[in-house]
């Protein structure tokens, strides 16, 4: 299945604390709550050794939407902690996500009409004429569960460590994650170290078709293989700073090291003429199939990123200003720069209002390609995802939450997510030029969440 973009990732990081209090312990909690944001898992503030073991419950429910029928995610959140004396919590998480619509299948426009064979083999689907090739089968439920344990090591030591589990109609996900910070300076230095480990198999629909081998007709599934599988190691290590009563600040670095089957199944390159740039006629078979000659892409099987991020959040008066840099390179040639600020301002004792931006730019990979040229030798490595290519994107909007009678936390948060791109002019071939080659879009993403204890 393919991966929803970026924007609908985002809404599922949990804000951390707003300000930098004079509990000694809230730096040791902000700082391990970054990392295992890094890791994808949730970190548990830690509770004084003289509180009452409790539960806290926070639940959120999400919609993202793309325009053009494109891609929707509704999804249900739920995070339930137990917390005991002596700084001990147990955290465990269920997610649910109903995805459906149609995402761009790599291939190119063209000014007739074209056909595809779906992704099961089972069937063929036509494209009108202009228009982007989407596969509209885009359709999965996702189940994931997490477990979380915390608890302090020593004086001045925190140990988390946690398991995660997902399960879709083609991707199975498990893994393991470990966190440890310790605190210096009075605890107004901490830093910490984490990793996470993943064993993901990927289990495509109709098989994982051959790197480079032609879209068949329907019926035909010669070219495809069994399951796959990837694994994935994450490493972060961070040092978080308090300069003053007002001020905190960190700094992470990560590295993901990921190696396996890095293909998206069911993404294809169009083969087109050397000189008008079109895709070359194909004829279908009697039961249907593709018009044309579509290749299914090919990634390497190893990619290592290196990330940097860094965070302040500022205490102003009963207002939170909130941001963040993170720099992302990696061996497929991408270079990536996001940049985040949210601004929390109180109204009254029990509500707030947080408005957020973020921009977003990323360069294209090495083998980014808008079509194979069939007068040129077939190259090593090539995909025309457009999340692979060359791209801005910019998330706005705001948040307004507000305590109940009981005391209890809701808010509802609403945003609008752009992105747009461009394909290098030097991959361009004839008619390509003339046409609108990166497929841009909005979304739009609306959060209601509800947190209470007992």
């Amino acid at each position: 299945m393919a991966a929803v973009p970026s924007a609908a990732a985002d809404v599922g990081v949990t804000d951390m604390t707003a300000s930098a209090r004079k509990n000694e312990r809230s730096v040791t909690a902000t700082l391990a709550a970054a990392t295992c944001a890094l890791l994808g898992t949730t970190a548990v503030t830690p509770v004084d050794a003289r509180e009452e073991p409790k539960w806290d419950f926070n639940t959120s429910l999400l919609y993202y939407g793309e325009d053009e029928g494109r891609v929707m995610d509704a999804s249900f959140k739920s995070i339930i902690r137990r917390l005991f004396a002596d700084d001990r919590s147990l955290t465990l998480g269920l997610t649910v996500d109903a995805l459906t619509g149609a995402t761009p299948s790599g291939a190119i426009r063209q000014d007739g009409p074209q056909s595809f064979t779906r992704p099961s083999g089972s069937s063929a689907y036509t494209e009108r004429a202009g228009e982007l090739p989407l596969d509209d089968t885009f359709k999965d439920t996702r189940v994931a569960l997490t477990a979380g344990w915390q608890q302090p090591a020593g004086e001045m030591g925190l140990l988390s460590v946690g398991l995660s589990a997902s399960k879709e109609y083609d991707y199975l996900h498990t893994g393991v994650n470990a966190s440890y910070a310790h605190d210096f300076n009075n605890r107004n230095t901490t830093v910490s170290a984490g990793f996470a480990f993943a064993s993901d198999s990927i289990e495509p629909v109709g098989g994982a078709p051959a790197p480079f081998t032609s879209m068949l007709d329907v019926g035909d599934t010669s070219n495809r293989a069994g399951d796959q599988d990837k694994d994935v190691l994450d490493v972060v290590f961070g040092v978080s700073q308090v300069l003053s009563k007002n001020l905190l600040v960190q700094v992470n670095y990560s590295l993901s090291q990921s190696d396996g089957y890095l293909n998206n199944p069911y993404k294809v390159l169009s083969v087109v003429d050397g000189i008008t740039g079109d895709t070359l006629p194909r004829t279908p078979g009697i039961n249907g199939g593709p018009s044309g000659e579509f290749l299914f892409e090919s990634r390497p099987d190893e990619r290592t990123q290196h990330s940097l991020y860094t965070q302040a959040k500022y205490f102003m008066n009963g207002k939170v200003l909130d941001a963040s840099y993170r720099y992302m390179t990696d061996d497929w040639e991408i270079d990536s720069h996001t940049l985040d600020v949210r601004y929390r301002w109180p109204l009254g004792e029990t509500r707030y209002i947080e408005p957020h931006l973020r921009y977003y730019t990323q360069t294209e990979a090495e083998f980014y390609r808008l079509s194979i040229d069939d007068s040129a030798p077939l190259p090593q490595f090539a995909s025309a995802d457009y999340r692979l290519g060359n791209f801005d994107a910019i998330t706005a909007g705001v948040k307004y939450g507000w305590k109940t009678r009981n005391d209890n936390d809701m808010s509802i948060r609403v945003e609008w997510y752009t992105q747009s791109g461009t394909v290098p002019t030097q991959q361009l071939i004839g008619n390509q030029v003339l046409r609108d080659n990166y497929p841009d879009l909005n979304a739009l993403i609306v959060q209601f969440s509800y947190r209470f204890s007992r």
